[in-house]
């Protein structure tokens, strides 16, 4: 527990054991489920935190309650991560009522079968009193799920923002942000925003416009720090991101089989450096050099104003991950981007061509026609410093 504030206590955990967010994504330095109470003459705790963390949230809520009821729970999102604890505080605290909007009601009936009489159901603009203070509420659907929405305690300028502002990283002893926690932050940020939120960048504006009429000094959001001194930083990244604005560089995501494709790409970033061009190489299968793969591509996509997709040709095909790659590029909507493909064959290359294909459909500036050559990789064979020149423009 830590106290945020006189009203509010952050009442969240840190998970440095799972290895992969929903299943897919990559957490190198853990993940924090956010939770906040917020106590006046009532007491409201906004969000619960992942099945499996009871012990250590129930303990973090007692010290900052003592004997003291909780009136509300504030639902702002329902994803499991943040909504799995729900029937557990129903049984804990008898009196307590659950404060959704209309789009809440069916998922806590069909994830948890709350009983439709322990829920307050609250529009735009509602708010509940707490007594020198209260939360007034603001639907923000589709970021990331249709029954999101946001908190404002306006006596202290403050939102509690759901998964929005969210990043992975774990958070620590300190919880608020400190001088340099927004960089140490930022390309965890970028990560999660373009992993889970990145195909919803029009609804993110418009949540954007409507918070804009809010003085916001704190964002407390259900994943990463709690931002105070940072905030101006935070939301114009996330203007920044969900307006598809990026700088000049080149994210290059790449899949090989044998190694020739991988050998071309990591060629092909070595020069770039070298002539000065930012620059991200990600293995999207893993096998040549393991990291964050298509996770970390789809950050540097939303980074970077160039993709180099690289792939062997496979089945006459593109190879199955960087297919993926480009399937979620399409899924987020991705547009405004210079393309390049660049891939390896044995008997007969198709991957380039399918790819630049791929490309255009997505409405890219396709910059040439690529580069596709026969069996091992050779600097012959592919010239990366010509490849370079084009990409640099």
């Amino acid at each position: 527990m830590k106290k945020i504030s006189e009203r509010i206590y952050y009442v969240g955990v840190n998970d440095d054991t799972k290895t992969l967010f929903e299943g897919l994504w990559p957490l190198p330095y853990g993940v924090s489920y956010n939770s906040y109470i917020v106590a006046d003459s009532k007491v409201a705790l906004i969000d619960t935190v992942e099945h499996g963390f009871e012990d250590e949230f129930l303990a973090n809520i007692n010290e900052a309650l003592g004997d003291r009821g909780i009136d509300y729970l504030i639902v702002n999102h329902m994803e499991p991560d943040h909504s799995s604890l729900i029937t557990d505080m129903l049984q804990r605290y008898p009196d307590m009522k659950i404060v959704g909007n209309a789009k809440t009601l069916p998922m806590l009936q069909g994830y948890y079968g709350t009983p439709a009489e322990r829920v307050i159901v609250m529009k735009e603009g509602d708010s509940i009193d707490l007594g020198s203070c209260s939360l007034s509420f603001h639907m923000i659907p589709m970021v990331h799920w249709p029954e999101t929405m946001v908190t404002w305690l306006a006596e202290e300028n403050t939102v509690f923002s759901g998964d929005a502002f969210g990043t992975f990283g774990a958070v620590n002893e300190e919880v608020v942000d400190s001088e340099g926690t927004f960089g140490s932050f930022r390309d965890e940020m970028m990560r999660y925003y373009s992993n889970i939120v990145g195909k919803y960048g029009t609804p993110v504006q418009s949540a954007l416009k409507k918070l804009s009429g809010l003085e916001v000094k704190r964002i407390c959001s259900t994943h990463g720090p709690v931002w105070e001194k940072s905030v101006p930083e935070v939301v114009a990244l996330y203007d920044r991101m969900s307006r598809y604005e990026v700088e000049r560089g080149v994210c290059i995501a790449y899949g090989s089989m044998y190694g020739n494709t991988a050998a071309a790409a990591e060629a092909l970033a070595e020069e770039l450096r070298r002539q000065g061009v930012p620059c991200a190489v990600h293995d999207l299968a893993g096998n040549v050099n393991p990291g964050l793969g298509l996770s970390g591509a789809l950050r540097d996509v939303f980074k970077y104003d160039t993709i180099v997709a690289a792939s062997p040709t496979y089945n006459n095909g593109i190879f199955p991950p960087v297919e993926t790659f480009m399937k979620a590029l399409q899924a987020r909507l991705i547009k405004g981007r210079r393309f390049y493909a660049l891939g390896s064959y044995t008997w007969a290359g198709s991957s380039v061509n399918l790819l630049n294909s791929f490309a255009e459909s997505l409405g890219f500036d396709v910059l040439a026609p690529g580069l596709s050559f026969p069996q091992a990789y050779s600097p012959e064979k592919c010239n990366v410093q010509e490849i370079a020149s084009i990409l640099k423009g």
